[in-house]
């Protein structure tokens, strides 16, 4: 279902499944990442939950600092036998060392960002696709998304793999957007090589699993 009007970026607490019919495939991403071709296609398969904790905490280590930040700890399940990952994200643009039996060893930083920053540094820095697109996945930035500790409307994930011979790099902007009429919560992705020659970009479309 849509996104409730109590959802934005300041809280995504919650069920949250990613909707297939709404989003790009994942296979051509996953690919470019080093999954292997069973795990892509089961994946392809497989209905992908989010359950989302969003709360107030001091930062994780490495840092030192005692002012509490964002935490935003995700934990994915996925239908048909296949082990999900856990995601915590402190949003302090802190680098945090990660890894897991899908996407190996990372390296990950997010933070929150405004429109003004989505459509400027961050597509200039990493690839115009994070913009939103023109067709009809327009950002809403209306004063009811200003979720953010600062009134942002998006989270920023930018990940390097540190895995020898890898070394991929995969880099988010989440928001909501107009889909179909109906407001989604909804991710841009943007997957590239190590030399930064091959990429690829991803929608993710989710529906909300009222409690």
């Amino acid at each position: 279902m849509a996104a409730p009007a109590t959802k934005n970026i300041g809280d995504l607490n919650g069920k949250w499944v990613l909707n297939k019919t709404l989003s790009d495939p994942t296979e051509p991403a996953l690919a470019l990442q080093g999954v292997g071709w069973m795990t892509r296609k089961a994946i392809g398969l497989a209905t992908v939950t989010l359950d989302v904790k969003q709360h107030l905490a001091p930062p994780s280590p490495p840092s030192t600092a005692t002012d509490p930040v964002t935490h935003i700890d995700i934990d994915q399940t996925v239908t048909g036998g296949i082990q999900g990952n856990a995601e915590r994200r402190c949003l302090d643009w802190e680098a945090r060392a990660h890894s897991d039996w899908l996407f190996g060893s990372v390296r990950g930083q997010t933070k929150f960002v405004s429109g003004a920053d989505v459509q400027g540094w961050v597509a200039e820095t990493y690839g115009a696709f994070l913009k939103g697109d023109a067709e009809g996945g327009e950002w809403i930035e209306d004063d009811a998304e200003k979720g953010g500790p600062a009134g942002e409307t998006h989270v920023l994930n930018y990940v390097k793999n540190v895995d020898e011979g890898k070394g991929w790099t995969a880099t988010q902007v989440w928001g909501f957007q107009k889909i179909g009429g109906e407001r989604r919560y909804v991710r841009h992705v943007v997957v590239a090589d190590k030399e930064g020659k091959k990429t690829v970009e991803m929608k993710m479309v989710y529906d909300f699993i009222p409690e």
